[in-house]
């Protein structure tokens, strides 16, 4: 995913051929035109030129509607612009013309559980996780932990983080949400082994330093709790984070 503007501006290239010769070879030539305008529009939402992008990936659907990924693509782009019904309109599209594409299944259980539809989430997240030959499966797995978690099911959430955890140890989303899972279950040292963990794979961002001052504090160690608020404090001034931080100090919660 790095290095974006050498593969952006090959593709640049490559559509352009294809949109001289459109006319000509139209019904030879757009199954492939629309695989290249899905490829640009992913480039294009990956530097965050997302208007490019929708005209790409628009371009892509009117190319071949059966099209899954550039369908797939357009729920993840509508799903950032706000548009969920859209966003929903083309994650469903992209399963019924290919049905058992595991990221598909993995990124609409996300969409699903952002939405607060649990149910309908897991499902989709259980359908990413039947593929043996999945790479990431740690992917499904920690966004089930983290639905079910969201959902209150915390015994659950652990059972699918440890499993995440199983396939990529160093996973630091998955220690996160475990370290927050064991917190919520009162489980405080699991909790601050998990979150060592992550502070060895990943840098430390506003919630994890909150998360890491909770564990602290309950464990009665309010000096590293202190510290982490002070890093709190310097790295994410203006944080969500650090006003929760500050009203625990007041309530003396922390």
């Amino acid at each position: 995913m790095r290095m974006r503007s050498i593969p952006v501006l090959l593709l640049t290239l490559i559509l352009l051929g294809c949109a001289t010769q459109e006319e000509q070879y139209s019904g030879r030539d757009l199954s492939e035109a629309s695989r290249v305008n899905t490829e640009l529009g992913i480039s294009y939402m990956q530097q965050g030129s997302l208007n490019l992008a929708m005209d790409a990936l628009e371009k892509a659907v009117e190319q071949d509607r059966s099209n899954a990924q550039a369908h797939a693509v357009l729920g993840v782009l509508h799903e950032r612009l706000e548009q969920f019904d859209r966003a929903d309109a083309s994650f469903r599209r992209s399963i019924r013309l290919e049905s058992g594409v595991s990221w598909v299944h993995n990124n609409y259980g996300r969409f699903l559980c952002n939405r607060d539809d649990y149910d309908r989430a897991q499902r989709q997240f259980e359908l990413a996780m039947r593929d043996p030959l999945y790479e990431r499966r740690e992917l499904p797995l920690a966004n089930a932990g983290t639905c079910a978690r969201r959902a209150g099911n915390y015994r659950e959430a652990s059972e699918y983080l440890r499993r995440a955890l199983e396939h990529a140890p160093r996973f630091g989303p998955a220690l996160f949400e475990m370290a927050r899972v064991q917190y919520e279950l009162e489980d405080y040292s699991a909790a601050r082994s998990y979150y060592q963990r992550l502070r060895s794979v990943s840098e430390l961002d506003a919630d994890a330093l909150l998360l890491g001052a909770r564990i602290e504090s309950a464990l009665g160690n309010r000096d590293e709790a202190a510290s982490l608020g002070l890093r709190l404090r310097a790295d994410y001034p203006d944080s969500e984070a650090l006003r929760v931080f500050r009203q625990m100090e007041r309530d003396g919660t922390l």
